[in-house]
């Protein structure tokens, strides 16, 4: 299983950017989409996460701003739509999928690679 993590680059403040992340290789079902993100010295944080099909959790400083979701056409692709982007969004981005191979009955994470976002004026 592959996760590759894109649409990162830089913004003005103020404006919007869409991560995407599309998961590939033998992939029998995910339980969980999520994205993190970790700035320059600080640990990494959950930024969303959502049930596939389900609800979605946000952090306490993205809530109203950003917004998970899936592609309902393109199977295991999911997004995160940044809007009203402040310098304290800069960072890297990383997706997450709680995900179940054929053949396995439980559910691991697989992470991508990582998308910088920058936001600056």
């Amino acid at each position: 299983v592959q996760l590759q993590a894109s649409g990162g680059g830089w913004v003005q403040t103020g404006g919007s950017l869409r991560l995407s992340c599309a998961a590939s290789g033998g992939i029998a079902s995910i339980k969980v989409m999520a994205w993190y993100r970790q700035a320059p010295g600080k640990q990494r944080e959950l930024v969303a996460s959502k049930i596939w099909g389900g609800s979605a959790t946000y952090g306490d400083s993205v809530k109203g701003r950003f917004t998970i979701s899936r592609d309902n056409a393109a199977k295991n692709t999911w997004y995160l739509q940044m809007n009203s982007l402040k310098s304290e969004d800069t960072a890297v981005y990383y997706c997450k999928g709680d995900i179940r191979v054929p053949g396995i009955y439980t559910w691991k994470d697989y992470w991508g690679q990582g998308t910088q976002v920058t936001v600056s004026s």
